[in-house]
This record gives structure tokens, sequence and C-alpha cells, in this order.
């Protein structure tokens, strides 16, 4: 990271868009804590509680090294009643 808290642009960096489908309001806590880790990659979220079907549905854009976005991804894959799905940018 450079000074003042400004991370360095790579070149291997690439956006995109992570889909989370939340089953288990239980994960959510632990979800929240993986985001906040990775929000210096973080460019915006979307939260929408989708109340009918008791699930909720997320959002995020990410800018950031390939290996960071396969770890976020996976982290959240992890979580008991998440699921996530990554797509990326061509550029």
């Amino acid at each position: 990271m450079k000074a003042g808290g400004i991370r360095k642009k790579h070149m291997e960096d690439r956006v995109a868009i992570i889909g989370i489908i939340v089953e288990e309001s239980s994960s959510i806590e632990e979800l929240n804590q993986i985001l906040h880790a990775y929000g210096e990659y973080i460019i915006g979220r979307m939260g929408i509680p989708y109340h009918k079907k008791g699930i909720n549905i997320i959002s995020i854009a990410v800018d950031a090294p390939q290996s960071v976005i396969s770890a976020l991804s996976g982290k959240l894959g992890k979580l008991q009643g998440v699921s996530s799905k990554t797509a990326y940018s061509k550029v």
C-alpha cells in the first residue's frame, strides 16, 4: 500500500462482480467480517433482502489482483448457507 492508505494499482488487477446468495442468516456476521477485511479492493456493494424467499442477495464490485478475488470468493463460498459466483471483466 502507498503512504496515505491509497493502494498502488497493479497491472494484473481485474475488475469483477461477485454475486452472493445468503440462505442462512447465521453466516451474515462472518460474511461482513470477510468483506471488511477486503474493503480496500471493494468498489461498491449492494444488498437486497428478499423476504418472500427468506434470503439475502448481495452484489460486490471489486478491483483487485486475480489471486485476491479468487481468495475472497473462495472464503465466501465456504460459509454455511452462502453461495457465490464471480464474473470477470475482459479488461
